[in-house]
């Protein structure tokens, strides 16, 4: 048994895959065209870290409903969490490619941490060793 895959709802397909394959470095595994349930057109975007088995979907906001949870999928928590060997560089990176940090990195006993936004607005942590 394994986790495949978890949704991130989001405004804009191609924004969000410019700032998950760009900001973040995941690898674009799939972009198919697709159907809702009622037959509209959308897209199956699945993202993931390299070498990861766990896929982030994502999923444009269909609706008012959805729309109203882009950006807040946890509730204002942060709800998603991504783990690096090297710290330093993936925070460099990150910040060179414009990710929005909103505490700097600071250092528990699991390790190096800092927090940001996806291009959602959903808060996440970046994990490293400590």
């Amino acid at each position: 048994m394994r986790l495949d895959l978890i949704t991130i709802v989001v405004d804009d397909y191609d924004r969000a895959i410019e700032f998950f394959t760009r900001a973040l470095g995941f690898d674009l595994v799939e972009d198919s065209p697709s159907l809702t349930n009622d037959g509209r057109p959308k897209r199956w975007v699945v993202v993931r870290p390299p070498g990861a088995e766990t896929a982030v979907l994502l999923a444009r906001a269909d609706g008012d409903r959805q729309a109203a949870a882009v950006g807040n999928q946890t509730g204002g928590r942060v709800g998603f969490f991504l783990r690096v060997d090297d710290f330093d560089a993936a925070y460099a990176r990150m910040t060179a490619a414009g990710v929005e940090f909103v505490s700097p990195p600071r250092t528990e006993p699991y390790g190096r941490v800092a927090v940001f936004r996806d291009v959602a607005g959903n808060l996440w942590d970046l994990l490293g060793p400590a």
